[in-house]
């Protein structure tokens, strides 16, 4: 157990059991002790425990298999990025595979040796190839920048229960030592390209392949602190059975969320992307509360499941629960109406609770939409929106066209609509799956490209194989705020089938308000009628 405080002195930020023991070798009565530990504990002087991984279990068929491809080619070197599942509730740390960095742009790897002998050429310095026995004097070089850009990318492909955990290093022992800061750099930019939403672990794990001599270590990399070569901590880490041992849980999520867009006088919410974020991650609050059916059954979340197969999972909303957004007709242009049905896939482990696998599948959900989003901002950047449009015309009456992540939705003048991407899944390891999600244009093509670039692994030929299980896609599209919203200054000019629509409406209008009226006078006879009936029957009875 680990406790990372500054506010007081060391003696304070002890365990309940070394203060019991404490208090017996001063002979002064424990509870007195006690008491005065919760006191600065609740007043924020003593810090709780910090989630802290204390052992990590590699899957040993998969990382065998890394260990004996490294051992057999001429790389001095090498990083990747390590994909596994972190589980607080078993403090305890699993990995799946170890995935390299690719090449960048230039050909070149993402890390080298660098040596201080000026008869080494540079190309043998950048490319990471030759004697794997350096002497102390060199170090390594990392491309942080390209490790984290790809760990973004990954983080994309992986589904609930997966994540990016940290790297792993090909070097021998000495470089290693000399080399801790800038692999703590490192980890610390691929945290911060490929954050783990809504999870209370702030470290990251860093695992050291070495070759001379051969053997495994791990460690974990604080990332609270700033970043120091003493913020590596060694954990505990074999080798066992991981992905046979895991529980399968899917889930076909179907959701309508309608946002108002208000006017620009009103209200300036930014543009389409960075209401589209603020959408997703309001409605991250309202799931994470929603109930779950387990294979049509209500289930305790705290307890383990441990039947085999694919698990099906079916959340229950609250019904209108989220009603922060309210607003007249006045004050409100447009509805942005987000709907669709996502699939999802999660992994838990076997001594894991029901609760685990929940909070799994609902952080892939959110997570896939966060996805499809950051794809349309890569795909579409310099590219123009076909269909939307600014306010209104500069000044030399030349339409303009905005990219739709930069597109303002309170100046938009013309319905838009827009598909998401798809998601499709890949086999990966064992029985498990990983995604990607295919523009309209594309085609499975680009899966495989992406598979053998990103992830180290041979798509399949088969397209049976992939499975696109997402019927209904995920749209958005902007409607108008019914029909009684007052219409724009530059919407004035209407055709003839607007102007017959708006008659007929307010013809509509009329007749309710008459019999409404009507209602009105109905129950004020009624009531005058009751009024002088009972007053007959009260002088009849005396």
């Amino acid at each position: 157990m680990a406790c990372v405080c500054s506010n007081v002195q060391p003696p304070v930020c002890k365990s309940i059991r070394q203060l019991w023991l404490r208090a017996k070798v001063l002979r002064t009565p424990p509870i007195l002790i006690l008491s005065f530990y919760f006191c600065f504990q609740r007043r924020g002087f003593v810090c709780a425990p910090a989630t802290m991984v204390k052992a990590v279990i590699g899957e040993e068929i998969q990382l065998t298999s890394v260990e004996d491809r490294l051992s057999h080619s001429p790389l001095s070197c090498q990083v990747g990025l390590v994909i596994g599942k972190i589980s607080t509730n078993l403090d305890r740390g699993f990995v799946f595979d170890l995935v390299p960095t690719p090449l960048n742009d230039g050909g070149e790897p993402a890390s080298w040796i660098v040596d201080d002998d000026a008869d080494i050429s540079s190309s043998k310095k950048k490319k990471g190839f030759g004697s794997k026995s350096k002497s102390q004097a060199s170090f390594l070089s990392i491309d942080k920048d390209w490790v984290a850009e790809h760990a973004r990318q990954v983080s994309r492909m992986l589904v609930g229960g997966m994540k990016v955990v940290g790297i792993y290093i090909w070097v021998n022992e000495s470089l290693f030592k000399n080399s801790t800061l800038v692999l703590s750099q490192t980890v610390k930019g691929v945290a911060d390209a490929a954050p783990i939403r809504d999870f209370g672990w702030d470290e990251r794990l860093l695992i050291h392949i070495s070759y001379s001599p051969r053997r495994w270590t791990c460690k974990s990399c604080s990332l609270s602190s700033n970043i120091t070569s003493s913020s590596l901590r060694p954990c505990d880490f074999k080798m066992g059975r991981v992905l046979s041992t895991l529980q399968k849980f899917k889930c076909v999520y179907s959701f309508d969320i309608r946002f108002p867009i208000f006017h620009e006088n009103v209200s300036s919410s930014g543009n389409f992307a960075g209401i589209l974020r603020d959408i997703i991650s309001s409605h991250a609050q309202e799931l994470k509360g929603a109930k779950a059916l387990i294979d049509g059954n209500l289930v305790n979340v705290d307890e383990l499941y441990t039947s085999d197969g694919v698990h099906e999972v079916e959340f229950l909303t609250p019904f209108m629960h989220d009603t922060s957004f309210r607003a007249s007709s006045e004050e409100v242009g447009g509805i942005l109406v987000f709907t669709g049905s996502i699939c999802s896939f999660a992994y838990s482990n076997a001594k894991e609770p029901i609760s685990q696998a929940l909070a799994d599948i609902k952080g892939d959900i959110i997570s896939s939409l966060h996805s499809r989003l950051d794809v349309i901002c890569d795909e579409t950047d310099g590219q123009l929106d076909p269909v939307a449009d600014g306010s209104g015309e500069p000044e030399n009456e030349v339409s303009t066209q905005i990219p739709i992540p930069q597109l303002q939705l309170q100046l938009l003048r013309k319905r838009c609509s827009l598909s998401f991407p798809r998601r499709v899944f890949v086999p990966w390891l064992g029985d498990t799956y990983i995604c990607d999600y295919i523009q309209p244009s594309e085609t499975l093509e680009v899966l495989r490209d992406h598979c053998v670039e990103l992830m180290s692994m041979e798509a399949p030929t088969d397209a049976s194989m992939i499975l696109e299980p997402e019927g209904k896609s995920v749209t958005l599209s902007t409607n108008s705020f019914w029909e009684t919203v007052i219409p724009q200054s530059t919407e004035h000019k209407t055709s003839p089938l607007n102007n017959s629509s708006d008659d007929k409406s307010s013809v509509s209008g009329r007749h309710l308000e008459k019999s409404s009226n009507v209602s009105v006078i109905a129950a004020l006879l009624v009531l005058v009628l009751s009024i002088i009936v009972g007053i007959v029957l009260f002088v009849f009875r005396t």
